[in-house]
């Protein structure tokens, strides 16, 4: 069959290449792609992927089958409702169910509906009250912007001061109509863990583990970010753990099969956990394919992604196996300089096709693209999405790092630390 998948980054790369691979798959489109999707589908860049007609438009012209979104905003403006309603088959929920992550009071308004373990938490769409809450509370303490802000929209404050300043910046614009509500909550203690789930006919069928690198710089210091690293599954996890995410993932997806849900969420929920001393508690839930935790998960699926995809789209959860390699998966991500601030785009990159020569490795284009001379340049703040796969964490973790030394564009930024801390242990959080 046509697939479609919408979506620009590392992600969709990372989708596009899983859905590559099945003998399934016959005309592969990415809208708009980038200087990796390009070599692998059909790059689609003057689509407009938050606007459902238009993507319907597309979908009919070019014989479609299956249509799979992947970033949040295309879920959130309903693009799926439009689709289903014309009869096509698209892996993502729709409007309602992408609200669990369109908005993060509705999500935890949601948890304490459902009996699911998160921070304290309240919501405000005035200042001096959150002001007064953050004072309530005392650092450390968490803002967040309630809509969508491209990953950046929470600031984990050590201090009173700064926690005022993130809450003034959020009503002042800084995350744009995103932060018109702004929630806070108490700062959780623990290490950080995701857990994502396909999601059908109130069933959620869990990946594998993976663990996030938010932060911009080695040691966890510096601004949040989009995830500078990410690795697959997650060690320090322990079976009790792990069992209570699973419950967590199945409750939630049970719940988005009854009401006020009208219709039912078919594609991935994930699930941002912290692991308390109290258990697992769910730090946030959102309603696609993490990035980069997508990139260290499908490279581990020993399945076929259409084939699960299909039955999620068509709700058909007898029909859904998740399979998994034993391999570990490490990914590096190349940033800009000056990211996740101002950065310059247009910088040559050289050393890819040498990078992917080493067993294992492979590189995911988050923001690449090709200039008026067909080089392949940066396009964004994430770059690349540097993946190696080996039989233990740490030759996972060494091979990604001898791939990231063969890659060079001016002012490559990264982490030397992905995996570090978990490599030596759940008392490194100590």
């Amino acid at each position: 069959m046509n697939i479609l998948v919408l979506g620009g980054g590392g992600r969709e790369h990372a989708i596009a290449w899983a859905l590559a691979k099945s003998p399934k798959t016959d005309e592969l489109y990415v809208a708009p792609g980038n200087g990796g999707t390009a070599a692998i589908a059909h790059n689609v860049a003057d689509l407009d992927v938050e606007d459902g007609q238009s993507v319907l438009a597309f979908a009919r012209e070019h014989n479609i089958g299956l249509v799979v979104i992947g970033p949040e905003a295309p879920l959130v403006a309903g693009v799926a409702d439009v689709l289903r309603k014309e009869g096509l088959a698209v892996f993502g929920p729709d409007a309602q169910g992408a609200r669990l992550e369109g908005s993060k009071t509705f999500s935890k308004k949601f948890m304490d509906a459902n009996g699911i373990a998160t921070a304290r938490y309240a919501s405000f769409t005035e200042l001096d009250p959150a002001l007064a809450y953050v004072r309530e509370l005392g650092a450390p303490i968490v803002v967040k912007a309630d809509g969508l802000a491209a990953g950046k929209g929470v600031i984990v404050a050590d201090d009173l001061e700064d926690a005022e300043e993130a809450v003034r910046s959020c009503f002042d614009g800084a995350f744009g109509e995103a932060g018109s509500t702004v929630l806070i909550e108490e700062c959780l203690d623990g290490p950080e863990c995701s857990l994502l789930a396909f999601v059908t006919g109130g069933k959620a069928f869990c990946m594998t583990t993976a663990q996030d690198h938010k932060r911009a710089f080695d040691g966890d210091l510096g601004p949040n970010t989009g995830g500078m690293g990410v690795y697959s599954p997650v060690p320090i996890v322990d079976a009790d753990e792990l069992a209570g995410m699973r419950a967590v993932m199945e409750n939630a997806a049970a719940a988005t099969a009854r009401a006020p849900f009208e219709r039912e969420y078919r594609g991935v929920l994930y699930g941002g956990f912290m692991l308390t001393s109290e258990g697992p508690k769910v730090l946030e839930f959102n309603a696609r394919f993490g990035d980069p935790e997508t990139q260290v998960v499908l490279p581990r699926l020993d399945a076929d992604l259409v084939d699960i995809m299909l039955a999620v789209a068509e709700g058909r959860p007898d029909d859904i196996e998740l399979r998994w390699s034993e391999q570990w998966a490490v990914c590096v991500v190349l940033a800009s300089e000056g990211y996740p601030g101002a950065y310059e785009k247009g910088k040559v990159i050289l050393g890819i096709e040498e990078a992917e020569e080493l067993e294992g490795v492979t590189v995911f284009h988050a923001g690449t693209a090709r200039n008026i001379d067909d080089e392949l340049v940066t396009a964004g703040g994430r770059v690349l999405n540097v993946v190696a796969l080996g039989d233990s964490f740490d030759e996972a973790r060494e091979r990604a790092y001898e791939a990231v030394d063969l890659i060079n564009f001016e002012g490559k930024q990264y982490r030397t630390d992905i995996g570090k801390r978990a490599a030596a242990g759940r008392e490194a959080w100590d």
